[in-house]
C-alpha cells in the first residue's frame, strides 16, 4: 500500500514544520538582532548559521518528514532515523550555536550544575549508551512506541544525553569538560565499543524481538503517535507487511547495520579530524621553535 493513505499531516507533520521555522527565527533573532543587548556577545559567523540550518534541515527530515512514519512501520528506518538524530544532529547543533549563547544557557543557576556533572566525558559517554541500550530492550522498546508520553520524554532525554556525550569533543568554552589529543580518541573507541553490544543483539537476535514491529494490534498502537486517530480509524490495516515484502528478522538485522555503519562514518569523520588538527598544532609548535631558535643564534649587532 501506498503511504499516501495516512494522509498530509502524519507524512509532513506541519506542526513540526512550524516548530523548526520559529526555533530557526528565534536562533536569528537572538544571534543576530538582539545580540547588542548581551555583555560579551560576538557576531554570528557564517559556518555557524550554515550549521544551524543544516541541523534543523536534518531535525525535520528524520522528525517530520516521511521517514518518521516509516521508522514505526520499518524498522530499519527506525535505526536510521537514531543514529541522524543522536549520532549526527547533536555534534553540528553544538557548533551551531556561538560560545557566548552557550555560556548564557548554562550559566543559569540550575543547569550550570547538571551541565557540570553530566558532560564530564566518562558520565556522559556511559550514561547516553547505557539509555540507547535499555531502550532497545524488546519490552521497553515496545511499551514506549505505544505510549506518546513516554515515547516523546525518552526522546527528548537521549537527545539531551546526546548533546552530553558529544560535548566533551566538539565545545571550545574555556572552564568546561574538554578532551584533546589521545584522550579524544580513547573517548570516540570507547563510544564505539559501548554501542557495539546493543548492535550486535539487534543483528544477531535468532528472531524479530519486537511486537510493535510484529504483532498486528501493537503496531497499530504504536502507529498512532504519528498517525492522527481519526485517519487510523477509518483504514482496514493489519501491520507493516501490508508495506514491506521484506521479512520482520531481515529488517531488523538490517537496521542494526546500518546503524553501526552511521556510526563508524561518524566516528572515522571525527578521528579524520582530530588527526588533522593534531597534526596542524604539531606544525604551528616546530614553526615556533625554529623561529625561537633562529631567534636566539641569530646575527647580533656590533657594539
Amino acid at each position: 500500500m501506498p503511504l499516501s493513505i495516512f494522509g498530509f499531516r502524519a507524512l509532513w507533520s506541519p506542526y513540526f514544520i512550524l516548530f523548526i521555522v520559529l526555533l530557526t527565527v528565534g536562533y536569528f533573532y537572538l544571534t543576530v538582532k538582539q545580540r547588542h543587548k548581551f555583555k560579551d556577545s560576538e557576531p554570528l559567523k557564517k559556518s555557524q548559521a550554515i550549521l544551524f540550518v543544516l541541523s534543523m534541515v536534518l531535525l525535520y527530515a528524520t522528525k517530520g518528514s516521511p521517514i518518521d512514519l516509516l521508522a514505526h512501520i520499518m524498522f530499519t528506518f527506525h535505526m536510521v532515523q537514531m543514529a541522524f538524530l543522536y549520532l549526527v544532529i547533536p555534534p553540528i547543533f553544538i557548533a551551531s550555536i556561538p560560545n557566548w549563547v552557550w555560556e548564557k544557557i548554562i550559566d543559569l543557576p540550575f543547569i550550570r550544575k547538571v551541565f557540570k556533572f553530566f558532560t564530564k566525558p566518562l558520565i556522559a559517554l556511559v550514561l547516553f549508551n547505557g539509555l540507547f541500550s535499555v531502550y532497545h530492550i524488546p519490552i521497553i522498546m515496545d511499551a514506549v512506541k505505544m505510549n506518546i508520553l513516554l515515547h516523546a520524554v525518552y526522546t527528548i532525554i537521549l537527545f539531551i544525553f546526546a548533546i552530553f556525550l558529544w560535548w566533551p569533543l566538539i565545545n571550545k568554552l574555556p572552564g568546561h569538560h574538554q578532551l584533546h589529543g589521545l584522550k579524544k580518541i580513547g573517548y570516540i573507541i570507547g563510544d564505539g565499543v559501548l554501542l557495539t553490544p546493543a548492535c550486535g543483539l539487534i543483528i544477531f537476535a535468532p528472531v524479530a524481538m519486537y511486537a510493535t514491529y510484529t504483532d498486528g494490534e501493537m503496531w497499530l498502537k504504536a502507529m498512532a503517535l504519528c498517525v492522527p486517530g481519526s485517519t487510523l480509524s477509518g483504514l482496514s490495516i493489519s501491520g507493516p507487511e501490508l508495506f514491506t515484502n521484506m521479512p520482520a528478522r531481515e529488517d531488523q538485522q538490517l537496521g542494526g547495520v546500518l546503524m553501526k555503519i552511521i556510526q563508524e562514518i561518524v566516528l572515522g569523520y571525527m578521528l579524520i579530524r582530530i588527526f588533522f588538527e593534531w597534526f596542524k598544532k604539531e606544525q604551528e609548535d616546530a614553526e615556533k621553535i625554529n623561529e625561537a631558535v633562529l631567534g636566539q643564534n641569530g646575527p647580533h649587532p656590533i657594539e
